[in-house]
């Protein structure tokens, strides 16, 4: 009986202890949140005070890397640590290599023998997918198109601008969601270009230092011409047009024979016959707006073509490209 409860005794002694050992040394700083990029390194800090026996890393609630005083103790090679001395306190370090989008979580340090830990969250973002459709683009002078960028695979999603290095009369951009794709959006420039230049979309990450760009280069060509046949019909529906404003303005005017003016007759001849305000208009907007008719080619080198668009509605810039359809 006296040795019963001699070795209950040494039990307690020692359970004592491991309890006093375990009290004397503490978390004084846990790591901090993190948020970094998929493929890069996050890496955390804890500061412990002198007389740990056993450091441990979790993430989301699996223990992945263990350090004891004489050396780390890796079961993943993604986990690694480092340590330092800072005032006579230790710090223990975890780095995580190549940070995948399942890393995502809470990180925690505790301490062997202690009820104490420090916890912290790491956030991982994703750079995706940034392009825009054409590798060159053409446009008509002093008319509007559209230009647009693509951001695919972003988590979140960024922000869209664009950095323009064309000259304009006007410009602007709005981004919106892909319709089937809720990971991706789409920026939609609207501009009137008025030179040759480069436009550059850029995608920037939210909460970090880092974005990505694309750039295509926009040609701008004079407006296409008019033919000459369509010149000719133009000019006669004008000529006709005034011919019978002046023949009906004859007839419904009253006109005194027997008074002659000492102005000359093409003066009298001009009062009577004012060039009707529709047909000017017409006229005027005919030099501005585009033929409506089929889809013109414009041809480079060797006979290939190097643009294929709708000159009657350019609402899309056009790509160019390098083989005969």
């Amino acid at each position: 009986m006296e040795g019963r409860w001699t070795g209950i005794s040494t039990v307690l002694v020692i359970l004592a202890g491991l309890a006093a050992s375990g009290s004397s040394y503490q978390i004084l700083e846990g790591p901090k949140n993190a948020t970094v990029l998929e493929g890069s390194e996050a890496r955390f800090n804890c500061s412990v005070s002198q007389g740990w026996k056993l450091i441990m890393w979790a993430l989301n609630g699996t223990v992945v890397l263990s350090i004891t005083p004489s050396e780390p103790i890796i079961t993943n090679d993604r986990f690694t640590s480092a340590s330092y001395e800072e005032g006579g306190n230790f710090i223990s370090e975890m780095i995580i290599h190549d940070v995948q989008l399942r890393d995502a979580g809470h990180i925690k340090c505790s301490l062997q023998n202690s009820d104490r830990d420090a916890s912290a969250f790491l956030s991982v973002q994703v750079m995706g997918e940034l392009l825009i459709p054409g590798d060159d683009l053409v446009a008509i002078e002093d008319k509007p198109c559209n230009v647009t960028c693509h951001a695919r695979g972003w988590i979140p999603l960024p922000g869209i601008s664009w950095e323009i290095g064309v000259s304009v009369s006007h410009s602007s951009y709005y981004s919106v969601l892909e319709p089937d794709d809720l990971q991706s959006a789409v920026s939609v420039l609207t501009l009137t270009p008025q030179g040759n230049g480069t436009l550059t979309c850029v995608a920037t990450m939210k909460g970090l230092n880092a974005h990505k760009s694309v750039t295509v280069n926009l040609t701008v060509i004079p407006p296409p011409l008019e033919s000459s046949y369509e010149r000719e019909i133009r000019k006669s529906a004008s000529v006709k047009t005034n011919k019978e404003t002046f023949e009906k303005n004859l007839e419904s005017g009253r006109e005194n024979l027997g008074y002659r003016s000492d102005e000359p007759r093409t003066a009298n001849l001009a009062s009577f016959a004012p060039v009707s305000s529709e047909s000017s208009v017409r006229e005027q907007h005919s030099n501005r707006q585009p033929y409506q008719g089929p889809d013109r080619r414009w041809w480079g080198p060797a006979g290939r073509p190097q643009v294929s668009f709708s000159v009657a509605s350019p609402r899309t810039c056009a790509s160019i490209f390098h083989h005969r359809p």
